[in-house]
């Protein structure tokens, strides 16, 4: 190869002098970040898609399929019934402690199984995280959603039982759908926070079971809130599940409502929520460093 010098008359390019302080500098944001509603709405398909997937999941390979929903509420409530019901004469509100006990059960079962879910969905779709982007809300989302249609399942068989002991309905189970919205809210606020502190702390998903049996029992599922004496009941109403579940029993069996208890829910579980969102907003750039 011959060596070819530059013509002498070729202009010389300005050397590039770069500048002391950086044009343009990226930094991890510290405050609050946008919770990209828009984003999740837009991708909403995947939501149906990723709740029918759980679904599936959830029932496949088994012997009883869809039963088990009926099974998890309704053998709590046979225990419960023949220990507290017919041994320990629990007061039920002059309702048959059977469909008493079950009424309690059923909310709960879906919160518990809504929450439980949740907590280890991000975890449980790593493959899913590291390789496409979509907003990550939508896994736990999916989750609570997919107990809810447990939930209507072994609703029925509560329906059965009311037919069965005779239990007229008022208008008070109009109240019924906003309380399963308000306990729906409640899990996916407690769902979304757990799902994204699971991601960085795996003790959470040992110890969430525990933590949530402990508060089925601080909660009156198998006991009705007058149990409590007066003076002591305004510990009772702290934990926002006490008014959800005595509502859920109020709309059911015409009782009268603890309008007060069912206003510190329903502030509870939005305030949760909005801080959930935020939290796993905060936590969500993690998410694939730490998976």
């Amino acid at each position: 190869m011959s060596n070819q010098s530059l013509p002498t008359d070729a202009v010389e390019a300005p050397a590039y002098v770069l500048p002391e302080r950086p044009l343009l500098t990226l930094v991890p944001s510290r405050g609050w970040v946008a919770l990209n509603l828009a984003d999740v709405w837009a991708h909403r398909e995947l939501l149906y898609f990723l709740t029918w997937r759980d679904i599936k999941i959830r029932y496949k390979q088994t012997a009883l399929g869809a039963v088990w929903a009926l099974i998890q509420p309704l053998f709590p409530m046979l225990i419960f019934t023949l220990f507290f019901g017919r041994l320990a004469k629990m007061p039920s509100d002059g309702i048959p402690y059977s469909v008493f006990a079950y009424a309690g059960l059923l909310p709960w079962t879906f919160f518990a199984a809504a929450v439980t879910n949740s907590s280890t969905s991000i975890v449980g779709s790593s493959n899913l995280i590291t390789k496409v982007y979509f907003p990550r809300m939508i896994i736990p989302a999916a989750s609570v959603l997919a107990a809810l249609v447990d939930f209507a399942i072994a609703f029925t068989l509560l329906a059965g039982l009311m037919v069965w002991h005779k239990i007229p309905i008022s208008l008070n189970v109009l109240m019924l759908l906003p309380l399963i919205c308000l306990l729906t809210l409640l899990a996916l606020g407690v769902g979304l926070l757990f799902s994204a502190l699971t991601v960085k702390f795996r003790d959470i998903r040992f110890a969430l079971p525990f933590l949530v049996q402990v508060w089925m029992f601080a909660t009156p599922v198998i006991y009705p809130a007058s149990l409590v004496p007066e003076k002591w009941r305004w510990v009772l109403a702290l934990n926002p599940g006490t008014g959800i579940i005595e509502g859920f029993r109020a709309a059911l069996f015409g009782l009268p409502f603890q309008w007060a208890f069912l206003a510190y829910s329903i502030c509870f579980a939005i305030m949760m929520l909005i801080y959930a969102a935020y939290s796993f907003r905060r936590l969500e750039k993690t998410f694939a460093d730490l998976i």
